[in-house]
């Protein structure tokens, strides 16, 4: 789709300072049957769920029987994905309107599992939740574990620094020999690991985590989602974008979700709802709502 990326950044700007970030089931039987069996039976029971969703086996009728579609998130990307201080830790952004919209048009109730990044595409895998939405790309690596929905939002990579460094840093070459932190697992660890040479990465699970190792000066730069960066710097005037000088080649970072392989109703599905919300305005209206509920509450975990 085609997002207003600059107006949704001017927006983010203009809504103030914000503060830090914070960071299946049984059945009874009336039937008396030996211990045994039953922790067999029920054994197999699991095994086989899971298998069948890791395989992508009807998981479109899956969800629907079970009456819940499960959503595996990682906060600490707002707005995105954040944990909110007035919802009762309740985890909210972007992805997860999205994910409610998906589970409303199935008829079904709606459950978010939040979760360091790295873990998200296992947990597919495993069956351990039905879809993953976390302004994730699509890479060929994680493409031959699992299959990805259309884009729905094309963020960009980018690079902050402390604000008393911003005048060293000209092109990629200024960060040879510099440590260089980034989520673990990301879209944005792969291209700083291919397009800033000789410099040394800090791979954490929690962007949270990876700001105070900036702030207390044990790296020197962060490669992040513009989208997702532009919230840090509100909150924390000591921190900047890197000179526009400062420049991946490869610096396009589409958002798409991801569901286990081989479940391709359930992807076509998931496509139209993407589709319905680009057409109809609700992705601009997300990131500007999620942005501004971000600064208010202070809620970036």
């Amino acid at each position: 789709m085609k997002m207003k990326l600059k107006k949704c950044f001017a927006m983010v700007v203009a809504v103030g300072c914000m503060a830090a970030m914070l960071t299946a089931c049984g059945s009874s039987q009336e039937e008396k049957t030996p211990a045994s069996t039953s922790n067999t039976e029920a054994a197999a029971s699991k095994e086989t769920e899971a298998t069948s969703q890791a395989e992508g086996t009807d998981i479109m009728s899956s969800i629907k029987e079970k009456g819940v579609l499960v959503l595996g998130t990682a906060s600490g990307y707002p707005p995105y994905e954040f944990v909110s201080v007035k919802d009762n830790g309740a985890v909210i952004g972007i992805d997860i309107e999205l994910g409610k919209a998906i589970a409303d048009k199935m008829g079904v109730d709606f459950k978010v599992v939040d979760m360091p990044f790295g873990e998200l595409i296992a947990t597919l895998a495993t069956g351990k939740c039905d879809i993953a939405i976390a302004g994730m790309p699509e890479t060929e690596e994680k493409a031959k574990s699992v299959d990805f929905t259309e884009v729905y939002i094309n963020d960009e990579q980018s690079i902050i620094v402390r604000k008393d460094d911003v005048d060293k840093y000209k092109t990629l070459e200024d960060f040879k020999g510099k440590k260089i932190g980034v989520e673990k697992g990301s879209s944005c660890e792969s291209v700083a690991q291919a397009e800033l040479k000789d410099a040394t990465f800090v791979s954490l699970a929690k962007v949270p985590d990876i700001f105070l190792e900036l702030k207390n000066s044990k790296i020197d730069a962060i490669v992040i989602a513009r989208v997702v960066g532009t919230q840090y710097i509100i909150n924390d005037d000591t921190l900047t974008f890197a000179n526009d000088t400062v420049a991946f080649e490869n610096k396009d970072k589409p958002c798409q979700g991801a569901v286990a392989k081989g479940n391709e109703e359930f992807l076509s599905f998931v496509n139209e709802v993407i589709k319905e919300n680009q057409d109809n305005g609700n992705f601009d209206k997300w990131v500007e709502e999620y942005s501004k509920l971000a600064n208010e509450q202070g809620s970036n975990s």
